[in-house]
């Protein structure tokens, strides 16, 4: 991410956020760069009849939200703290200029978005077309593949819970889904940890 130096050099405020503040809600006008020095941060839809929806989880040293600021949409998500948590926020045209100004900046942010593009074009996929196996097992190689792990067994740093709002399954599902996966030896569970 954006090194925190340059950040700061360029005036962005350190902020805390306690547990379960809101940043900002969907259909909001973006007006701030956002990146994690620590804690956590889940982007979420309601759904109508009230169920999240988790776009995402966002954590130390990771920007959130940077589309909007680009194409100059309204946020097409609200954003969360889930934990106690230190976020850098830089107006929206100080940000842009430090862009101009760092040009490999610019590059790495473009990486970045473009990979949670991927991430955002399978998971659709998985979600409206597979069952629950099949869906958690491609969140889970999608984590994996991300943390560049191959040969080792990878430890799932994600709950159920967090599995049900990524995937959109009930945390009942997603149990007796890995359950399922362990008999196919598909994934292994060692104290109530997951490894794949």
């Amino acid at each position: 991410m954006i090194a925190t130096t340059l950040l700061e050099q360029h005036n962005a405020k350190l902020k805390f956020f306690a547990k379960n503040t809101v940043l900002f809600n969907e259909k909001e006008k973006p007006l701030y760069y956002y990146q994690i020095l620590t804690g956590t941060i889940k982007m979420f839809n309601l759904t109508e009849d009230g169920k999240e929806f988790v776009q995402g989880f966002f954590e130390d040293n990771n920007s959130f939200a940077e589309p909007p600021l680009f194409g100059d949409f309204k946020y097409p998500a609200s954003a969360e703290a889930t934990s106690d948590s230190y976020i850098y926020m830089l107006p929206k045209d100080t940000f842009l200029n430090l862009l101009k100004v760092h040009p490999e900046e610019h590059l790495k942010l473009t990486t970045l978005i473009c990979r949670r593009m991927i991430y955002k074009a399978k998971i659709m996929k998985e979600v409206s077309i597979y069952p629950p196996e099949h869906r958690i097992l491609t969140l889970l190689n999608h984590f994996k593949t991300a943390d560049n792990i191959k040969n080792t067994p990878y430890e799932v740093k994600l709950t159920r819970q967090q599995i049900s709002e990524l995937t959109g399954l009930r945390v009942e599902t997603v149990i007796r889904a890995i359950k399922k996966l362990e008999k196919s030896d598909k994934l292994t569970i060692i104290d109530r940890k997951v490894y794949l």
